[in-house]
């Protein structure tokens, strides 16, 4: 996540072999693309952090 970025709320993951952004509200990809496999592993990481994600983004850009 980064200071003051753009809405709506997501978070990035980075590989690499590629990015995505990862919108909290849905988990959808935003834009990007990466592995199956990374994207899996990313996406376990995401939902098992996702109240930490959106408690970061409102300290970073509420």
């Amino acid at each position: 996540m980064f200071f003051d970025d753009h809405h709506p709320p997501h978070c990035h993951v980075w590989t690499p072999d590629g990015e995505v952004q990862i919108a909290l509200a849905d988990l959808s990809t935003m834009r990007g693309r990466i592995s199956k496999d990374d994207y899996e592993l990313a996406m376990v990481w995401i939902r098992d952090n996702i109240e930490r994600l959106w408690q970061e983004w409102d300290r970073l850009n509420g």
